[in-house]
């Protein structure tokens, strides 16, 4: 993650598109509405060699606008394309090896905790992060309560940071924030509408700017 801001900041899910060229221009406009720590691209079921075209062109797009770029996917992929980190989503096993294997040359975080005691179990392998949610869990407006509820407890007594996934409103970014989660992904809610995408990144901007809770050092 880039310098962390003093309020919950954004983090961006590219949408499943199959065409890289149109992937990479929606990614770079959404980037293009203002602060986005990093951007998390999944495989989204493509096969290696096609994943690794879209990898190739998003990650250096997504650097460029001050956001780490991290791979859901095969740590190959990650590392030929020059990602910062690596996103997982497999189990603690899977989880064990990337941190074992890649910490600190790439950022490692993720996770499939469901409840607290997966989440302390993955906090053991201090990760650069832990993710509440699935990667394609936007299907509310709302972010999932549970989620909510664990960002909320993990930020109030663990420093590794977290990011918990909104829902398919904007305006999600809001209640995860206030939770106390350092960050809140988005995916539906910034793409659903490729065109309204940097508008939508520079709307939630603004009102975590004017109703977040502030970080104390």
């Amino acid at each position: 993650m880039t310098v962390p801001e003093d309020r919950c900041r954004l983090v961006l899910i590219v949408p499943d598109i199959a065409d890289v060229d149109e992937q990479a221009k929606v990614v770079a406009d959404a980037l293009r509405g203002g602060d986005v720590a990093s951007v998390i691209l999944p495989q989204y079921g493509l096969d290696d060699s096609t994943f690794q075209k879209h990898a190739e062109k998003l990650v250096p797009l997504v650097q460029e606008a001050g956001a780490a770029a991290l791979i859901a996917g095969d740590s190959r992929v990650a590392g030929r394309a020059k990602a910062d980190g690596l996103h997982i989503t497999g189990n603690l096993a899977e989880f064990t090896e990337a941190v074992e294997k890649h910490v600190p040359k790439l950022i490692v975080g993720g996770g499939n905790a469901t409840d607290r005691h997966h989440a302390l179990e993955i906090g053991e392998l201090r990760p650069d992060y832990i993710f509440f949610g699935k990667l394609d869990g936007d299907i509310k407006p709302e972010a999932h309560p549970k989620n909510v509820a664990l960002g909320e407890w993990w930020a109030s007594m663990i420093a590794i940071p977290c990011i918990v996934m909104g829902g398919t409103d904007p305006e999600s970014a809001l209640e995860v924030a206030l939770s106390g989660a350092e960050f809140v992904a988005l995916r539906t809610a910034v793409f659903a509408d490729p065109a309204a995408a940097a508008s939508i990144v520079a709307e939630v901007n603004a009102l975590l700017d004017e109703k977040a809770p502030r970080f104390e050092d």
